[in-house]
């Protein structure tokens, strides 16, 4: 839904819209291969459809992720140069530029998940009878390639680009914070306020708890792994799919023409229900009056 509004309703295509289609592309490749992992955890973590579509759903669940956080990363920037230097970003700030930027972040994010899609990803436990999908690795396999391979991810993809947004919403807030209050820009600062909240929350708690897991993983590989840090991968990997739900709150935010059409949608709704109700209450006193 929120493909085909950027699409066919919204006329003006900027930047923040390019990245929107983009950031909901994501969602969809995800949300594609979404049945497969609730099967999966319902199935007491027995995968039972083959190797190759294991590689695809965990190459799919990371290209996702990797490619929402950076694209949240350029919409943060994008926004900070568009408040803090107005004028400059015309000629930065660009649909071309956007549309470049996100076809690199695409080529990254689809070759960083290569190497997921080239490894074995299942493992089959003989004690417990099921076949694991990613979940379990054969240590020589975690000490010769996960552990660098993970350890440049989190750093590179996460902890990077949380820092960048974090820098950006704050210099965002701060420039608003100093122009003259008027009702726009107190109305623009609010909406900042609330976006900067949303990614961040997003980056935090969508992102940040399956990161951590993995460096704390991969960083004490002598240590036997517990229950209890295996239960803590799972639930973090499940609450990561709340991303999906909470960008369309970042349309919103972002977009004042995505709040013109979503608004104008629940007033047509709205205005609708009222006309039903009022038609059903003066048919219902015509009755009355007939009766």
């Amino acid at each position: 839904m929120a493909i085909l509004m950027l699409l066919l309703k919204i006329k003006i295509m900027t930047s923040a819209v390019v990245y929107m289609l983009n950031l909901a592309t994501a969602d969809v490749l995800f949300v594609a291969v979404l049945p497969f992992y609730i099967v999966y955890r319902f199935s007491g973590n027995n995968w039972q459809i083959g190797e190759g579509m294991c590689r695809f759903a965990i190459a799919a669940f990371y290209c996702n992720m990797y490619c929402s956080i950076l694209i949240m990363t350029s919409m943060s920037v994008d926004r900070y140069m568009a408040v803090v230097f107005p004028i400059h970003s015309r000629s930065w700030c660009t649909k071309k530029a956007a549309w470049l930027i996100c076809a690199f972040i695409w080529l990254v994010s689809i070759a960083s998940t290569v190497p997921l899609l080239l490894n074995k990803q299942t493992f089959y436990s003989r004690s417990l009878n099921i076949t694991t999908c990613h979940d379990v690795q054969e240590l020589k396999d975690l000490q010769n390639f996960y552990i660098f391979y993970f350890t440049a991810f989190s750093s590179i993809f996460f902890f990077l680009p949380l820092v960048i947004t974090i820098f950006s919403y704050i210099q965002i807030v701060r420039t608003l914070s100093k122009s003259k209050e008027n009702r726009r820009n107190s109305a623009k600062k609010k909406r900042a306020i609330v976006l900067t909240i949303i990614t961040l929350s997003m980056f935090i708690i969508c992102f940040g708890p399956t990161n951590i897991i993995h460096l704390i993983n991969f960083l004490h590989l002598p240590m036997r792994h517990t229950a209890a840090l295996y239960f803590s991968y799972v639930l973090s990997a499940c609450i990561g799919s709340i991303s999906s739900c909470l960008d369309p709150f970042i349309y919103y935010y972002s977009s004042s023409m995505c709040r013109k059409y979503f608004n104008g949608l629940v007033c047509c709704k709205m205005s609708n229900k009222v006309q039903i109700k009022n038609l059903l209450q003066t048919n219902k006193e015509s009755s009355t009056e007939s009766a």
